[in-house]
């Protein structure tokens, strides 16, 4: 698929068909994630995936709370994504820079598996919001760890949706940084010159 087509259709899906997925596929999108870049190679993921129906409903229920996610007892497969430690040389960068590589590389990593999955008819979505401990405790992940996000993952069952999104010009600039209010002023005054 072309790329540009591909970032269209990706999405996130909310309502999954209860047809299981291929592990051929499920093994494409780890592939995608395992080429993410990642701050001086440090790749600081783990991707734990479950399939298990027994699994599923704990894991499912522990995204599910106070009105969210409740998409995700439909979904067939659940993917935990856990934050391992960053390298030395990462560790020390981002110390001197305060910045969390880790995360930037943890985002990158979850793009490439949903774009994987994009390109292969499954649908994604990213959720932030779950009982981190609860997770944890089911998957047997240590408490030295984080899970930052879990991704469901499946056969969509709901049509891809037009993209609502900020004009080239309210998110970007060129050559210096322009607040999005002034480049939306620029916008406006420079279209009734015209």
């Amino acid at each position: 698929m072309d790329f540009g087509e591909l970032v269209k259709i990706r999405q996130s899906d909310r309502k999954y068909r209860p047809q299981p997925v291929e592990k051929e596929k499920i093994m494409q999108c780890l592939e995608a994630a395992r080429l993410a870049p990642s701050a001086c190679n440090s790749q600081p993921w783990r991707f734990v995936v479950v399939d298990s129906r027994s699994l599923l409903g704990d894991l499912a229920d522990a995204a599910a709370g106070l009105g969210m996610n409740g998409f995700a007892r439909q979904a067939p497969v659940i993917v935990a994504v856990v934050l391992e430690k960053m390298n030395a040389t990462a560790k020390i960068g981002s110390m001197l820079k305060s910045k969390d590589y880790s995360m930037m590389d943890l985002g990158m990593a979850v793009e490439h598996f949903c774009l994987q999955a994009a390109d292969l008819g499954l649908g994604t979505c990213i959720m932030g919001w779950f009982d981190e401990k609860k997770v944890a405790s089911l998957l047997g992940v240590p408490r030295s760890r984080r899970i930052p996000l879990l991704i469901s993952l499946g056969y969509p069952d709901a049509p891809t949706r037009g993209k609502v999104r900020k004009s080239v010009g309210e998110m970007s600039s060129w050559n210096s940084y322009v607040p999005a209010e002034a480049a939306a002023a620029q916008s406006e005054v420079g279209s009734s010159a015209e």
